[in-house]
């Protein structure tokens, strides 16, 4: 493995990040990364059942992978932090740097159509997964 987890994670354009379910089941999803200072963020629709299942359960499971969501890198298990006031705002800025097109205009397009805010994430405490 790399000196880093976060490596892997950070030269991809997207992540696939999977998330629990009350019955034990996991739910994947691509979702767009950004690394700033050692620390990892995603945002997603405050609507959406990421968030949900994110309220029950903060253990997630993330790898490196294509747009569609195929793993490219093995996965990591990780902790996912709700973000608030100044944490969010720095998440907000740090993924309009990784990701300007996408965080500048169309995930506030989708957004304004959707007629949700944002919900921005903190992943911690990354390690292998044991299976």
């Amino acid at each position: 493995m790399s000196a880093s987890p976060l490596e892997g994670l950070e030269s991809s354009w997207a992540v696939l990040l999977r998330t629990r379910k009350r019955d034990g089941s996991w739910v994947g999803t691509p979702v767009n990364m950004a690394v700033a200072d050692g620390r990892a963020y995603f945002g997603t629709p405050a609507d959406s059942w990421k968030v949900r299942r994110l309220r029950n359960f903060d253990q997630v499971e993330v790898a490196p992978s294509t747009l569609r969501g195929r793993p490219t890198g093995p996965l990591l298990a990780a902790h996912a932090r709700l973000l608030r006031g100044d944490e969010a705002r720095a998440a907000e800025r740090a993924l309009v740097r990784r990701h300007p097109i996408v965080h500048r205009f169309i995930v506030p397009l989708e957004l304004r159509i959707k007629r949700t805010s944002n919900t921005l994430f903190e992943l911690s405490g990354f390690r292998p997964l044991e299976r």
